[in-house]
């Protein structure tokens, strides 16, 4: 095995008309076993369908198939454990797999990549990943969704001040203000949805780029990885990544709606504001400050949005000028994508305990709406229903909001004077 071995590292699977072996310098810019090593267990996923497709349409027998799925349950079962060693001198996460796998059963894992290429099964084994991910974001946001929920309930009577421009508009409550964010997230799950639905199509089978001549079932193969269908067109099924751009595109706009609502909270717990207050559980300290508490968790959040949205704008870039069908450049495809669920995951885990966790300041808030002249647009919509004109009610409460200001009165108090003083003219 040892000599097989040595032999495949100097002369890889595709190395039958080159006469000398990768400069070492390649090889160790070219691997990428260092990161998609996480697409193994769909590759193997993959790989085992495949197998028995081939069996069902006589390339290979039945009993070879059974045996290929031995030792792929045997690979998996060891990566599983922690136990697998995987070289980068091999590539990437389908030649390791390879190798192992004829380590394992000899030569008939050979057999296993007949009428599939590198490029279907890649693109294969990011839907496979992606769907899971997609699945898990899923069930993180609904977790999200019902904290929100359950918040909204508890705080329908809580008065806050509505803001625009980041000063006092109008009287709101917390429940209209976490429901707007609500309201987003319910979107940003429909988007996830959207994205799976349309990316849930099997591209195994279009080989390089031109498919085959082989009678490949490729419907027998989607239909066992649970797809919807298969991408007709094998060009569009190799050399497309649009879905995973679109996966990062919703997950740009999913972290933008929690860093706003993360930035509110940030703006809440400041002794400015005091309308919420962090758990000791969920903030943390100054190493030379001992009066501080950072709200390190909304912070993160807030910041980790921009890794996202530069993924984002990194596959887009990637893919521009790319003429069909696959090229080298779309292995950078994976380390945006492995980096953007990591930290969908990560901050979804974290938010939904966190706002739990929040102490909110009713009577803060409260007191800041009676604090304020809120109430002027109330009153040019009385004025309105008088039969005043909107923008002559508009000036005449925006003159009274200056003649509260020049006399330190609430906007009330100058109310009922002006009104009194044109004999009720204004009288609600």
């Amino acid at each position: 095995m040892k000599n097989d071995k040595a032999n495949l590292k100097t002369h890889p699977t595709w190395g039958g008309r080159f006469q000398k072996p990768l400069d070492p310098r390649v090889e160790q810019f070219h691997t990428s076993i260092h990161f998609d090593y996480r697409l193994l267990p769909y590759d193997i996923l993959g790989s085992i369908t495949h197998a028995h497709m081939l069996a069902k349409q006589g390339l290979i027998s039945q009993d070879e198939a059974a045996l290929i799925q031995h030792g792929l349950n045997k690979i998996i079962q060891l990566y599983q454990a922690g136990e697998l060693v995987l070289d980068a001198k091999l590539e990437d996460v389908h030649m390791n797999v390879e190798f192992l796998l004829e380590q394992h059963i000899g030569e008939v894992a050979k057999k296993l990549h007949t009428g599939r290429s590198r490029n279907d099964q890649i693109s294969l084994d990011i839907r496979l990943f992606l769907r899971d991910a997609i699945d898990d974001i899923l069930h993180l946001l609904d977790s999200l969704h019902t904290i929100l929920q359950a918040l909204i309930e508890m705080h329908q009577d809580t008065t806050m001040p509505g803001y625009t421009h980041l000063q006092r508009a109008q009287p709101i409550t917390l429940a209209q203000h976490l429901g707007a964010y609500s309201a987003m997230i319910a979107r940003d799950k429909q988007r996830f949805q959207e994205c799976r639905a349309r990316m849930n199509y099997s591209p195994l089978g279009a080989g390089a780029l031109a498919g085959s001549q082989l009678p490949l079932d490729r419907h027998y193969v989607a239909s066992k990885l649970h797809f919807a269908g298969i991408i007709e067109n094998t060009l569009d099924a190799v050399s497309s990544r649009d879905f995973a751009i679109e996966f990062c595109s919703t997950s740009s706009i999913l972290m933008m709606h929690l860093s706003r609502l993360c930035e509110d909270v940030i703006l809440w717990a400041t002794e400015e504001f005091a309308f919420v207050k962090l758990d000791d559980a969920f903030a943390t300290g100054s190493s030379l400050m001992p009066n501080k508490k950072n709200p390190d968790i909304p912070e993160l959040i807030r910041g980790k949005s921009g890794r996202v949205f530069g993924h984002m704008i990194g596959l887009l870039t990637m893919m521009k000028g790319l003429p069909l069908a696959y090229n080298k450049d779309m292995q950078e495809d994976k380390e945006a994508l492995f980096d953007t669920v990591d930290t969908l995951k990560s901050c979804l885990g974290i938010l939904s305990p966190f706002l739990q966790s929040l102490h909110f300041n009713s009577n803060k808030m409260a007191q800041a709406v009676k604090s304020s002249m809120m109430n002027a647009t109330l009153w040019v919509e009385k004025l309105v229903l008088k039969g005043i004109p909107f923008r002559r009610a508009h000036e005449i409460v925006g003159q009274w909001v200056l003649l509260a200001i020049q006399e330190g009165k609430d906007l009330d108090t100058i109310v009922d004077t002006e009104i009194k003083a044109s004999n009720g003219v204004c009288r609600s």
